[in-house]
């Protein structure tokens, strides 16, 4: 290469290489990386890394309940007929409900074939079940009648303080829809939560910067903690886990994308900074407001956006409910327990009200699992033992399989609501549209921005 030419490239590779590095995904990608190493060469540093990862995921958990709030009353106050809520919802939940019950039974289907858990001959009684005995007391207090009454706040400013979802959900939409009745009146107040929402998504930018951070600490944590040698042990139910979950996104989800007219992996590049940042915390709700605001880019009505996301978060848990029907049949195997035909539909049955029962709670997976085994008596509530060491390498799949299930769900229902701008969604999942928390690492803004 001549110097000149060669100085030439060097000049404008530069650059690139800043751009590159300058990159969320690149960044948080890099500290996965580096929190691997660190947690596997050195176990004890990196365990000692676990408050990094829960102060981060603390820091995006303080900005959700606005978030939620300021897009929901935003989004139903700007709708001009209030069926329009009630429509929405219903598809939303429509969708929810077809989708989580073919999760389970896609979990049921592979459990059946591959039979993860055969040959094992684990005798319950030898198992050490002190390490459950947590996740059994939430289990029993995770009641659907309990439940339903938990999304009702205390007081309105309780249920943004509360750190609950569904409160948030159902004290925005009355709010809205009560700014909505009141009509010209309201605009002030609506004008001024338009300005506040621009705030506060700024304020997630800022708070984005410490992802990196967040996701060494929280891997270092995961791999110091448990060891890869965890996953090695039990790795027919991880990888069959985690291929059958691949096949559930890329086929069932890929199809539903196809019919509604854009590709699940163009979803997937358009969403790589947030799933990098899930696999990093282990923690959907990690990127909760980034997905909020990619789908309104996408070009989904913010209508429906802020319906569809937050429900979805409790509502649609695509790979929890994958886990849940494999992981009781692993342990059934496992523990030479036979299952019939009948044992398997009730089982169906009852993961279907116990996936609701458990929503919003923090490890809602294995509470979830804990919350079936109670009520399944044929299979030993123990047997969870066998999978407690794995379970928090179970937990990223869990959560990169929901994320991606609530951005398809949003995309669909705005389609099937005729809010989608397809236009907008071909130039974002083309790459020909900023992200919105560009500023936050490093990127030129965006017109949409402050």
């Amino acid at each position: 290469m001549h110097p000149s030419t060669a100085t030439e490239y060097a000049v404008e590779a530069a650059p690139r290489r800043r751009r590159l590095a300058g990159h969320l995904y690149v960044q948080v990608l890099a500290a996965i990386l580096l929190g691997v190493a660190v947690g596997h060469f050195w176990p004890e540093t990196g365990a000692a890394l676990k408050p990094l990862g829960d102060g981060f995921i603390k820091l995006v958990k303080m900005v959700i309940s606005p978030v939620i709030f300021l897009t929901i009353v935003t989004g139903i106050a700007g709708m001009r007929e209030l069926r329009s809520v009630g429509r929405v919802a219903a598809k939303a939940f429509g969708y929810f409900l077809f989708f989580s019950t073919l999760a389970l039974i896609v979990g049921l289907i592979v459990g059946n074939l591959v039979r993860p858990g055969a040959g094992m001959n684990i005798d319950p009684a030898t198992l050490d079940t002190g390490g459950i005995a947590t996740y059994n007391q939430e289990a029993h207090a995770a009641s659907v009648a309990g439940f339903v009454l938990d999304i009702i706040p205390d007081t309105m400013v309780s249920a943004l303080t509360g750190g609950s979802i569904l409160q948030v959900l159902l004290v925005a939409i009355l709010f809205g829809i009560a700014l909505s009745l009141v009509g010209k009146p309201a605009d002030p107040v609506l004008d001024f939560l338009e300005r506040l929402s621009f705030v506060v998504f700024r304020l997630v930018g800022i708070l984005m910067r410490a992802a990196p951070i967040g996701a060494f600490g929280a891997i270092a944590f995961t791999i110091g903690r448990y060891g890869i040698d965890s996953v090695v042990n039990l790795g027919a139910l991880v990888a069959t886990f985690y291929l059958t979950s691949l096949i559930f996104v890329l086929v069932v989800l890929g199809v539903v994308a196809r019919l509604t007219g854009f590709s699940i992996l163009k979803l997937i590049r358009y969403l790589k900074d947030e799933l990098l940042l899930v696999l990093g915390t282990s923690s959907s709700e990690a990127a909760l407001p980034n997905l909020i605001d990619k789908m309104e880019r996408a070009g989904c009505a913010r209508s429906v956006v802020g319906l569809v996301v937050p429900t979805g978060y409790s509502f649609n848990l695509d790979g929890t409910n994958i886990y849940m029907t494999l992981a009781v049949l692993f342990i059934a195997q496992a523990c030479n327990v036979d299952l019939s035909l009948a044992d398997q539909i009730g089982l169906l049955l009852i993961a279907m009200l116990s996936s609701k029962g458990a929503a919003g709670v923090t490890g809602a997976g294995f509470i979830t699992l804990a919350a079936t085994l109670t009520v399944v008596p044929t299979v030993p509530v123990a047997g969870m033992a066998l999978i407690l060491g794995i379970d928090r390498f179970m937990s990223e799949c869990r959560s990169l399989t929901n994320f991606i299930g609530n951005a398809v769900a949003t995309i669909v229902v705005a389609r099937w609501d005729n809010a989608l701008d397809r236009d907008a969604l071909r130039r974002a999942l083309d790459g020909e549209d900023e992200p919105a928390f560009a500023a936050a690492s490093g990127a030129p803004e965006t017109p949409q921005q402050i």
